[in-house]
């Protein structure tokens, strides 16, 4: 198993990649002794990986016959849900907490990084998009309700995306009906507002999203997902459960992909 990512369901048969940029809060032993100086308490926050994503992810690759690729390194080890040269490629500062290891981290620690595990998760998913004639990207995230000095945000999900809304405007159809609706109701006490483009903006040049789809004119949507609302494994399998008919609906109603559970 590679350091810097892990395949779920390489076998999967079906035109789905799920991807989860942010899966985990792991920092490797190569990395400052495979600590950033972080409390264990902000290791366990928002800022270090999207909490409750993975499971997400999980299962709506088993339930849309797609591989996940996951990473398998915190995001402030290295973001790569960021391009290249993106100033924020690695953070010092987030939501009000400095990470020490990356104070004085300069070009050639960010390349080292770049070459241990950014290059290597995008080589995977590369790889399993570019094993499909008509690949359909789906990137799982999560948001925490609020950030530090700002208002709650409202949105239990977002959806996100860029130049190319064909998908994502599909999909925020689909999450509108009556039965999606009065489900997340009922999970979250309030009734369902939708993000589109909130709580972040999907332009984001060099993502993760732009470099697996948009520059390929591939199909694509980037969930974003209340992490209060998955913080455990059941509430995160019935996310799963009910955005994969979801992202099927929405596929067919764009009626320019083939649909692999059609």
């Amino acid at each position: 198993m590679s350091t810097a990512f892990e395949v779920t369901g390489a076998e999967r048969s079906g035109a789905w990649v799920v991807s989860c940029d942010h899966a985990t809060n792991i920092v490797p032993a190569a990395v400052n002794g495979g600590d950033l100086g972080l409390a264990p308490k902000d290791m366990e926050r928002h800022i270090a990986y999207d909490v409750g994503a993975l499971g997400v992810a999980l299962a709506l690759g088993e339930a849309l016959d797609g591989p996940v690729v996951s990473s398998r390194f915190s995001r402030l080890v290295i973001d790569p849900n960021r391009g290249e040269d993106d100033p924020t490629l690695l953070m010092r500062l987030y939501d009000g907490s400095i990470i020490p290891a990356n104070r004085h981290a300069g070009p050639e620690e960010t390349a080292r990084r770049l070459d241990a595990c950014y290059r290597p998760y995008h080589g995977a998913l590369a790889e399993l998009m570019s094993a499909r004639p008509e690949p359909v990207l789906v990137s799982v995230h999560s948001f925490t309700r609020q950030l530090a000095g700002r208002p709650p945000r409202p949105w239990q999900i977002g959806i996100l995306s860029a130049a190319d809304r064909r998908l994502s405007e599909a999909l925020i159809a689909a999450l509108s009906a009556p039965d999606f609706a009065d489900w997340v109701e009922e999970v979250s006490g309030a009734p369902l507002a939708i993000g589109d483009n909130q709580p972040y903006s999907g332009h984001l040049p060099g993502d993760a999203v732009d470099r697996h789809a948009l520059r390929q004119g591939h199909l694509n949507t980037l969930i974003e997902i209340r992490n209060d609302l998955i913080a455990t494994p059941a509430q995160q399998a019935a996310w799963g459960a009910r955005l994969a008919p979801m992202l099927r609906r929405a596929l067919h109603d764009v009626g320019e992909a083939r649909d692999p559970l059609g």
